[in-house]
C-alpha cells in the first residue's frame, strides 16, 4: 500500500496546530454527497498502523475561476459508518483496480 508516487498529498492542520499529512486515497459518493478517504499511510510502514479519516468534499472557486475544494470534517458516527462503506465496497478491490 505505500506505493507514495501514485497518491495524491496534502497537508492539513491538526487539533493541536501541527501540520499533518495525509494521502486521499479515494474519493466516493455517499447519499448524493462527495466524500474523501484519507489516510496517514503515506508516513505509516506498517499497514497495521495507519489510521484512515473521511471528510466531506466541498467544492469551491479559488483565484482565477479556478476550482478546488475544500475538505469538511465529518461527524465521528458518520465517519465511522463511511469508513465501514469504504471497506465493504472497496476493500478487496484496491489492487485490482490498478
Amino acid at each position: 500500500m505505500n506505493n507514495q508516487e501514485e497518491w495524491d498529498i496534502i497537508e492539513l492542520e491538526g487539533d493541536d496546530g501541527e501540520p499533518i499529512r495525509l494521502c486521499v486515497e479515494r474519493y466516493f459518493f455517499y447519499n448524493g454527497d462527495e466524500y474523501v478517504l484519507l489516510s496517514d499511510a503515506c508516513d505509516v510502514e506498517d499497514e497495521a498502523e495507519v489510521s484512515r479519516y473521511v471528510m466531506k468534499v466541498q467544492p469551491m472557486e479559488g483565484e482565477g475561476n479556478e476550482d478546488m475544494e475544500e475538505f469538511v470534517p465529518v461527524d465521528e458516527d458518520l465517519m465511522d459508518q463511511l469508513i465501514s462503506v469504504v471497506e465493504t465496497t472497496f476493500g478487496s478491490n484496491d489492487d485490482e483496480e490498478e
